[in-house]
């Protein structure tokens, strides 16, 4: 059996867990691994883009901003989350605000350090990560449309990290970049819908408190019919193999999202409605291989 201190080292590593949102990390460095494997280097064999120690060091300090994102930000939100989030901020608690900013600080400097082994230019690139994180936390989340818009260009730099280090200018990366930014922002204004009561309390000048719900609604729905645009242009003009079958589907998930969007009336169908943009992106992820499942053989083989 456990004993009451043992027990209170798992719920702070649990807190801890959930504070830098490990599960998110965990899918964004699969994403990455995928994205060079499928997309950004299909010519590279598997195991060499595996065993490549320049691309596991990006990916190692992408890892660690991101984490240290989300401490920053968890600390510049502890108010509008108590309102919002209740039992998760209770959670969060068990580790405190030294420790939490400790491990901002140690992650982003061993980030950095990261970076070094690369180049220069990777330096400076984290660098400004972590200031674009730290200033979007701090000053431009407050703010209407531009707070959705650094958010959901933050989330999707990682891949820009590996995108810059392939040198890979193909088009198509462009689209698939598009339609991820799409889902991303759409993701933002949603939880912005199901977060009114926090954010007005906390003085968040966010889409629904400034311009109304309906306003919002109007924009999510201008911004569903602007996504379907990168999956058509995926669908025809660009070879993603079996992946179109993902595609088909976030047509489904899209029209869906859409019918329940303009029925839903509080934070319990916004919290539905962020689910299903969530697993657009999550299974995304994963469909990256139905690009070419013989390239998983191939690149083994050889």
């Amino acid at each position: 059996m456990l004993t009451r201190k043992n027990k209170l080292i798992l719920l702070k590593l649990l807190s801890l867990f959930s504070i830098v949102r490990g599960y998110n990390i965990l899918i964004i460095v699969l994403a990455q691994y995928l994205t060079s494997i499928f997309i950004l280097a299909p010519h590279i064999r598997i195991r060499d883009v595996i065993l490549d120690p320049n691309l596991f060091v990006i990916v190692l300090a992408s890892a660690g901003v991101i984490a240290a994102g989300y401490i920053i930000n968890n600390f510049y939100d502890k108010e509008k989350d108590l309102i919002n989030r209740p039992q998760k901020t209770m959670l969060d608690r068990l580790v405190s605000q030294r420790t939490r900013l400790t491990g901002y600080f140690v992650l982003n400097f061993l980030s950095v350090v990261c970076a070094s082994y690369v180049s220069f230019r990777a330096v400076i690139f984290f660098s400004l990560y972590i200031f674009g994180i730290w200033f979007y936390s701090h000053k431009l989340k407050k703010f209407p449309i531009i707070g959705n818009i650094i958010a959901s260009l933050l989330a999707i730099t990682p891949f820009f990290a590996v995108f810059i280090y392939y040198k890979n200018f193909d088009e198509v990366i462009f689209v698939h970049a598009t339609f991820l930014f799409l889902m991303l922002i759409m993701r933002e204004m949603i939880k912005d819908l199901g977060n009114l009561r926090g954010d007005f309390a906390n003085n968040y000048k966010t889409i629904p408190i400034v311009y109304g719900e309906l306003i919002s609604k109007r924009i999510l729905s201008v911004l569903i019919l602007a996504s379907w645009l990168p999956i058509y242009l995926l669908l025809t003009r660009y070879e993603v193999g079996y992946m179109y079958l993902y595609f088909y589907a976030c047509i489904i998930l899209l029209f869906a999202f859409l019918l329940g969007l303009w029925r839903s009336k509080g934070r319990t169908h916004y919290v539905w409605l962020h689910n299903i943009l969530k697993l657009i992106i999550v299974s995304g992820t994963f469909s990256i291989i139905l690009i070419d499942v013989n390239i998983i053989l191939d690149k083994i083989l050889w």
